[in-house]
C-alpha cells in the first residue's frame, strides 16, 4: 500500500463518528501537509496528533480550517 494511501486511512480511522462530515474534509485537505510534516508517522497513532499540533502553523490554510472544524464538531 502506498505511503499517501496508507495515511489518508490512518486519518479516517481517527475520527469519530460524530464528526463523519469532518472526517472527509481532514482527508481533503490535510493528506498533503501530513505526508509532508509527518510522512514517516503512524497515521492513526499519537505520535501522528502531536506532529499536526507541532506543525499547526506550517500546516496550509485549508488544513487548519478543517482540522479547526472538526474539533468544533466534537472531534478530538
Amino acid at each position: 500500500m502506498n505511503r499517501t494511501l496508507a495515511l489518508v486511512l490512518g486519518l479516517a480511522l481517527v475520527t469519530p463518528a460524530s464528526a463523519e462530515n469532518g472526517k472527509e474534509d481532514l482527508k481533503r485537505y490535510c493528506t498533503g501537509d501530513a505526508t509532508t510534516y509527518c510522512g514517516g508517522m503512524d497515521p492513526g497513532g499519537e505520535e501522528m496528533k502531536a506532529c499536526f499540533t507541532k506543525h499547526r502553523k506550517d500546516l496550509s490554510e485549508n488544513c487548519r480550517r478543517a482540522i479547526d472544524a472538526y474539533e468544533a464538531k466534537g472531534g478530538k
